[in-house]
């Protein structure tokens, strides 16, 4: 994503544990004030975009999994909304994921959408197996509430999420060598073209809701996932 768009001739700032303009912890208070200070320092006159894309799958401790996917993305969005609203076509984009769309722990998703980031954490842990899925369905839903808000769309910033399917990154390094992790992805998230997406495929999707010229566009959870939401919602749209 971030090569795509500087090709396009953008500017990126880009944040991560390591080797990035922003070196931080989204899990921790400290690490999320630090990105959003560095962004204002290295970016005072505000961002055009911000992509919260920070994420961890099966973490030894699921409650690293609320405190990245679900705390760590909101405190970016909100973070960085003020820099956001300085921009005269200001746009954001959530990477949620079709894991959304599959049962999870009711009280993780409250305890996330409450902002009780302890009692999100006890709840991840208490439900482990559900932690991720947990942690992505509260984003998608904190996203559709927030992206209609006067905050966000009274301020023009359109607010929109990208959900993708199975994608060939490390986070599914296991994808091709694992007859298990095949089974469970065939059973989580089907798809109906032969195989899961590259990076690339998705770069597309965010990079354009990251520069749209509409503001029309907003509290929209885009699907690119090869199918999954249709195979799993066929009546649903």
């Amino acid at each position: 994503m971030a090569a795509r768009l500087r090709d396009q001739g953008h500017r990126v700032i880009g944040a991560d544990l390591r080797d990035a303009e922003i070196v931080a912890d989204l899990s921790t208070d400290s690490g999320r004030a630090g990105l959003v200070d560095r962004a204002a320092d290295l970016a005072p006159g505000g961002l055009d975009g911000v992509v919260a894309g920070a994420g961890v799958s099966l973490p030894e401790d699921p409650g690293l999994a609320v405190r990245v996917n679900y705390f760590g993305a909101v405190a970016t969005l909100e973070g960085l909304h003020p820099l956001l609203a300085r921009s005269a076509t200001p746009r954001a984009v959530a990477i949620v994921s079709t894991a959304a769309l599959l049962p999870s722990s009711a009280g993780t998703v409250a305890a996330c959408l409450s902002g009780d980031e302890p009692r999100a954490i006890e709840a991840a842990r208490a439900d482990p197996a559900t932690a991720y899925l947990a942690s992505k369905k509260a984003l998608a839903l904190w996203l559709r509430r927030s992206a209609i808000t006067p905050s966000w769309a009274g301020n023009g910033i359109a607010l929109n999420g990208i959900a993708p399917g199975g994608v060939h990154t490390a986070m599914t390094a296991g994808l091709d060598d694992s007859p298990q992790f095949q089974a469970v992805m065939a059973n989580t998230t089907p798809k109906a073209v032969a195989d899961y997406a590259q990076p690339q495929d998705l770069a597309e999707a965010i990079c354009w809701l990251a520069t749209a010229e509409t503001g029309f566009l907003l509290g929209q959870v885009l699907f690119v996932d090869g199918g999954t939401d249709a195979i799993l919602r066929p009546d649903t749209f």
